[in-house]
């Protein structure tokens, strides 16, 4: 499947390469598989006929909030960035906001609804819609079979997902569950080394690794919000490789290559091939926040990797 191995592009650098560079960068690097945040026109224009497969961020609260206002903002919004592109850029699914806050989250269901409505109307209906979520909407994470939606509005959500048949977007990083609690999680836990395993007595299974523990938290979660069959496509992974806690190359290093060579065989709730998004491919100089938001690009501005790493083909 393309995109088993995505790396989401962020633009939030005032030295990166032009669009053009970048696309060709993912084709030389064997990435099948983008996220941008917003339509961003020039990665639009750049991505066409790549035969990269592509997350398309509608952008921020402002832009969920003009689609959850008016089902024309929506028909608008699907002439201006998908019929624009489509089907010479290959727009998988569309992200209806990405870690929106809980005061917003009201947004994020109408806007899905009246964006489902304009892709069907324009015959697009085979671009899923969705909106990419932060784990901790997840609570009782601990063992995984407990998971479960810590909101009202993701069981809404959830089972609209389970109605259109699109997946759950989901941003997953052991990085910050490590650092926050590097007392009772190892970092080879973390980080897909071998030398710890949990067993969760609530469904039998044996977890080797932090990442597939939380994203069957996920799954766990969708069960019980009665929307069992909607997949995870995980939106976001990464480590970052310097400005904190347990953030090196190598720790990065370690993390990224095992993520990517990980799921391809999926979770033990749900193995087979979990689409997965590795954030992010460049270190972007202009992010705010803690010192490690800059540092995990998987290359530098200039293009030259920041460490070795391998996708498949």
């Amino acid at each position: 499947m393309g995109g088993v191995h995505g790396v989401c592009y962020g633009v939030l650098g005032d030295n990166l390469p032009s669009r053009p560079e970048v696309v060709q960068l993912y084709k030389s690097r064997n990435i099948h598989a983008m996220r941008i945040y917003y339509p961003d026109q020039e990665a639009l224009a750049a991505l066409r006929g790549s035969a990269i497969g592509l997350i398309l961020d509608v952008g921020g609260v402002d832009a969920v909030r003009d689609l959850a206002n008016t089902p024309a903002a929506a028909a608008a919004w699907v002439q201006a960035n998908v019929q624009a592109y489509y089907p010479h850029v290959l727009i998988r699914y569309i992200a209806v906001g990405n870690e929106v806050p809980a005061g917003d989250a009201g947004l994020i269901l109408p806007a899905m609804r009246n964006l489902n409505g304009a892709l069907a109307a324009a015959g697009f209906g085979s671009i899923k819609v969705s909106t990419s979520v932060r784990f901790d909407v997840i609570t009782n994470s601990y063992p995984p079979s407990n998971g479960v939606f810590a909101q009202s509005y993701m069981t809404d959500i959830a089972r609209y997902l389970a109605s259109i048949g699109a997946p759950l977007l989901a941003n997953v990083y052991p990085y910050f569950a490590y650092r926050d609690n590097p007392r009772d999680i190892k970092l080879n836990y973390a980080t897909f080394q071998p030398g710890t395993t949990v067993r969760d007595d609530g469904n039998g299974l044996t977890y080797t690794n932090l990442f597939d523990a939380m994203v069957d938290a996920i799954y766990a979660a969708l069960e019980k919000a009665g929307a069992p069959n909607v997949r995870i496509v995980v939106s976001e992974s990464g480590w970052p490789s310097a400005g904190g806690f347990a953030a090196s190359v190598d720790n990065a290093r370690t993390y990224n290559q095992g993520l990517i060579d990980h799921v391809r065989q999926g979770t033990p709730k749900r193995p087979g091939v979990l689409e997965t998004y590795v954030f992010a491919m460049f270190n972007e100089n202009q992010k705010t926040g803690d010192p490690t938001e800059r540092n995990f690009g998987l290359f530098y501005p200039d293009k030259s990797p920041v460490y070795p790493i391998t996708f498949p083909n």
